[in-house]
Parts: C-alpha cells; structure tokens; sequence
C-alpha cells in the first residue's frame, strides 16, 4: 500500500470547506514515547503499598474504575458506622479510599509531564502548525498536550474549548481558579475531549476547568487537591466501549461533546488512533453519519499487523455505511505530518 504524505492529504483535500481532526493516543506518544504508552492507568498502578482488599475490590467488581471504588469504600465506610460495624473496619475503608486517591494521582503524575514548560518551544511550534489546518479538534486523549498546546504564549491559535468565567465571578468581580462549561456557551466551541480530561473536574452542579495561567499549580497538586475535595477528573480512560459509552451519557461535557462528533460532515482525518474495539461507540458515528472523505493516519509499516488491523476496520466503516453519502478512505503516513516537529520510532 502506498501512503500519501501529510501535505499531500491537505491538498487533496482542499475542495472541503471544513476540516475535522480526530486525535487518538498516537498524538501523544509521538511527543514523549517514554511516558505515554497504551497501557490503562489500572494496568499501570502500584496496588503493593494499599491493602490486598483493595484490589480484590476492584476483581470483584470487575471494574478499572478508580472513582467507583473509592467512592464505594468511602460509602461503605459511612454505612459501617451507621450498622454498629466494628469501628476498625469503618476505619480501613476509609484509609483504603484515601490511599487509592493518592495512588491514582501518583499513577496519573508518572504517565504525565508535570508542568507545560516540559514541551519545548520548537514542539508547541510544530504541534500548533499541525492543529491550525482544522477547523474542530475532537481527542480521545484525556492527557494535557492538546490543551497546553492551545494555551502556549506566542502565537494565538483560534479556539473554543467552551468554558467560560463563571456568573458567580463576573457577579462578584473575582477570580476563581477555575473556569465553567455549559450546554448553552458551547455553540462556536471547536475542541472537544471526547473522553474528559485531567484538567476537567466534576463538582455535582457544574463542570469546571482548572487553568494553568490563573493557578500555575501543577498536575499532580492541581489533582490532588480536587481529589481531597472529592472532586473527580473528568476522563473515561478504562472499560469497553459499551462501558465508556455509559459513562458518556451520564455527564452533560461527554453526552454534547459525542453528539457534536456525530454531527460533522464532509472530511475527517484521524491521527494517532488505532481503530480498537474499545472505541467502537466512535467509530459507530462515523459509519452511521455523514463524513464522506476519511483521511487515516498509518504509522511505521502499512504492512504491520497493527496496521492491517487499522485498514480492515476503516473497510468495515465503508462497506456498513447505509447513507447515499459513500465514505471514501484515504490513508496518509502519520510521520510526515512531524507534529511535534520529530519522528517517533515505529513499533511492530
């Protein structure tokens, strides 16, 4: 199979008035190889200094779900109480809960730059030329490149992630740390986590960005904090994809951001996505919805298995299309876009 180049894929697909990305965990590991790799945060989480219990949790209940079961310990720990439990074991919930926190945010912290000056200038400059080809960026990832990319002093990029400062600021004159997202203010936004993100908490009654430029506190203290607050990211980083799916309608920031994606037309490229079965509800849209030309990123060999496997799936989309809209797929090499200005080393 012959790949197009990057630059080529732009050209030939210059007769679209608009450009979509979809970005996939490719985006990221091509930045740093070394720290963002396929593996789920549960996958790589250190369980030697919690209790045995608390793995055995999770076993139980078959789930990767950080936030359920540390909600879960912590509620039983407050039903113990109520039942005349023995006070010890109300105890050990609770320490089990506080002990998972930190050792999500120590799992998050190690598989994640700690502040955006670790991107150096050349790479923010790459990555933006990359971006600024698009007209809506939709990610999987829940990591923070895209977001610190968007945000990098120098030259403004047009964008909207949809937050703005919240009513009870403007109301009082402050400034929070944080700044809100609603269904209503989202109309020009044009990046969407599709996933959630680290940066995006839930509060119960709204959902809030922490910003860098207002805190300068870094990822793990930021985490940390909401953390003790019982303040949980927004990210679905584990399951199936009925699993994530569930997740998704549950929060008002996932249920618009995948109802936008279902809504675009005309071309898409996707980059750094592997196709995978855990994704499905995604690549659902796009067989079901109204993207005619489809730009795939391959990365290293188009013959690799993991390629083959990339190029059957993206076959499947074409052939299980039911619109009069004919998908056609193109596919361009993945390097040759040099979106962070350098190449990563292809896998097998």
């Amino acid at each position: 199979m012959k790949l197009l180049t990057f630059e080529d894929a732009l050209r030939q697909s210059e007769h679209h008035s608009r450009r979509h990305l979809l970005l996939g965990n490719g985006f990221s590991i091509a930045c740093r190889p070394n720290i963002f790799i396929y593996k789920r945060l549960f996958e790589q989480a250190d369980f030697s200094t919690l209790s045995p219990h608390v793995r055995l949790v999770f076993e139980s209940l078959q789930t990767n779900d950080f936030e359920r079961v540390i909600k879960l310990l912590r509620d039983f720990a407050m039903i113990a109480e109520v039942y005349g439990i023995e006070s010890a074991i109300a105890q050990m919930l609770r320490n089990d809960s506080d002990r998972l926190k930190e050792l999500l945010v120590s799992t998050i912290a190690k598989t994640h730059p700690e502040r955006p000056s670790d991107i150096t200038e050349s790479e923010y400059v790459a990555c933006k030329k990359f971006l600024s080809n698009f007209d809506d960026t939709y990610t999987v990832n829940y990591d923070l490149l895209l977001y610190w990319t968007h945000m990098h002093d120098g030259e403004r990029m047009v964008h909207d992630d949809g937050f703005r400062t919240s009513d009870g600021d403007i109301e009082t004159g402050t400034e929070s740390a944080y700044v809100v997202w609603e269904p209503g203010t989202s109309h020009e936004q044009n990046i969407w986590f599709l996933h959630g993100a680290l940066h995006v908490f839930d509060s119960g009654t709204e959902i809030q960005k922490y910003t860098w430029t207002r805190t300068g506190v870094r990822l793990i203290e930021q985490t940390r904090d909401a953390l003790r607050r019982d303040l949980f990211p927004v990210f679905v980083a584990e399951g199936t994809s009925s699993e994530k799916l569930e997740r998704i309608r549950h929060c008002d920031y996932l249920a618009k951001a995948l109802r936008s994606f279902q809504s675009i037309q005309q071309c898409l490229f996707i980059h750094g996505h592997s196709l995978a079965e855990n994704d499905e509800h995604i690549l659902k849209l796009i067989e079901q919805g109204k993207i005619t030309d489809l730009y795939i990123g391959l990365h290293g060999d188009p013959a690799s298995p993991g390629n083959q496997k990339i190029v059957r799936r993206s076959n499947l989309m074409k052939s299980n299309r039911r619109s009069k809209r004919e998908l056609n797929i193109t596919y361009y090499d993945s390097d040759s876009a040099l979106v962070w200005g350098h190449t990563v080393a292809a896998s097998g």
